[in-house]
């Protein structure tokens, strides 16, 4: 019922966000008479507030057109390479006209990049995908808005998840591929090694792992609070709701995307209240660079999909709850978890020291895990001053933390045990 009175809400909203992005263009465009009236840019930068306030946002396109390296442009293409109900996996290629270039990206290791399924789009990811691409050929995972799903195409849990990033990592070819897993991956990616590894498939090069909840125990967070505190029933009573009939997915039972949004912005309201009347001064002041700015990070920010209810619920229990995975207690498809069975994959995890959704020591607790990787085919980066989004995103992630990475993958490619042959 919540679900349907969102929607709503949305479609008594829509007249008013139009109204307020008319009376912005009105008042605001050079080009309009009304602009020249006194007062015309208080007006029109409150009427952009109140209809950035109230619209809806789509997902962002990753907009990865072109990509410079060392000094010279190459054309960037985005490509679909694999199709799953829940998810695309999507490669990025990179293309040169002169035959030495030609051969010098071939020679690049390929990285797959697994993005959160946590709420936002896997392009919140953009920068670390543009980044990766000057010395790497790159796949992401980009999952589907659960909303977007027929029910015909059944459940999505915890467990399936793994079993798309084994899929994935098969269908690029594990024996030169390096995984990164960001947040909340770095569990169903470790998962999906640890049974590759079991089962004696090659496993790719290396996992860099980043501001993950491998072991919530370690230095909990609010988030973690939460998922401790509250019951199971009471995440499945008060944040599960299904998909309207406006939808495809009609019927299905999700974690919406709007809850999970109020989620995020509860966690900081001061900080968010604050940036939006400081892109309302900054229109006032004719500060168009920081109010486009503002305009870019709340168009990713505000973009939420929703999560399949079974896979939201299995993380709860799985990960925050029972810790099943640093316990050794996971059990899928009757196989048991086991990260000491990986000794192909070389690990580097990352965190950041002011992490507050993953804190430190959770992502670190792999190595605990990973007793089968030589201690010289793993390492450990905390970066100083560096919150949740900065190891992956913005300029601590380009000077301080894609340097490290991009060695230690280029330190682990073309190179493995005798039983990759």
């Amino acid at each position: 019922m919540l679900y349907q009175m969102h929607e709503f809400g949305r479609a008594w909203m829509a007249p008013v966000t139009y109204w307020a992005d008319a009376g912005a263009k009105m008042f605001g465009d050079h080009g309009s008479w009304l602009s020249t009236m006194p007062g015309a840019n208080r007006l029109a930068a409150g009427y952009e507030l109140l209809y950035r306030i109230g619209k809806d946002y789509e997902k962002p396109e990753f907009g990865i057109h072109r990509i410079d390296i060392d000094g010279t442009e190459y054309p960037v293409v985005e490509r679909e390479v694999l199709r799953k109900p829940f998810c695309r996996l999507l490669r990025f290629k990179r293309f040169a006209d002169d035959a030495g270039h030609i051969a010098n990206l071939r020679d690049d290791p390929p990285v797959l990049v697994v993005a959160p399924l946590s709420g936002h789009h896997s392009t919140l990811l953009r920068d670390t995908v543009k980044t990766l691409l000057r010395d790497h050929k790159v796949y992401v995972t980009d999952w589907i808005d659960a909303r977007m799903v027929p029910t015909s195409e059944g459940n999505f849990g915890l467990d399936d998840y793994v079993g798309y990033i084994e899929e994935f990592i098969r269908s690029i070819g594990a024996e030169n591929l390096h995984v990164i897993s960001v947040c909340q991956p770095t569990v169903p990616v470790l998962a999906a090694v640890s049974l590759m590894a079991a089962r004696g498939e090659n496993t790719p090069r290396s996992m860099v792992m980043m501001g993950g909840p491998i072991d919530t125990r370690e230095s909990p967070t609010q988030v973690n609070d939460l998922a401790v505190d509250k019951p199971l029933w009471w995440f499945e009573t008060n944040l599960i709701h299904n998909v309207p009939a406006t939808y495809p997915g009609a019927g299905r039972p999700v974690y919406p995307g709007f809850l999970q949004h109020g989620g995020f912005m509860a966690m900081n309201p001061e900080r968010h209240a604050q940036s939006h009347w400081d892109f309302y001064e900054h229109l006032l002041k004719g500060d168009l660079e920081d109010a486009a700015s503002h305009r870019r990070f709340y168009d990713e920010y505000n973009a939420v999909l929703d999560m399949p209810a079974e896979y939201y619920l299995d993380t709860v229990r799985v990960v925050f709850k029972e810790h099943l995975l640093p316990r050794g207690l996971w059990e899928i498809n009757g196989e048991r978890v086991d990260p000491s069975k990986i000794t192909g994959t070389a690990m580097l995890t990352i965190e950041g020291e002011l992490d507050d959704i993953s804190g430190q020591g959770q992502t670190r607790a792999a190595h605990k895990l990973c007793t089968g990787i030589a201690d010289d085919d793993r390492q450990h980066l905390t970066v100083e001053g560096a919150g949740h989004y900065g190891i992956f995103s913005g300029r601590r992630w380009r000077q301080q933390v894609y340097p490290q990475v991009r060695d230690f993958i280029a330190g682990h490619a073309g190179t493995g045990p005798d039983s990759r042959g």
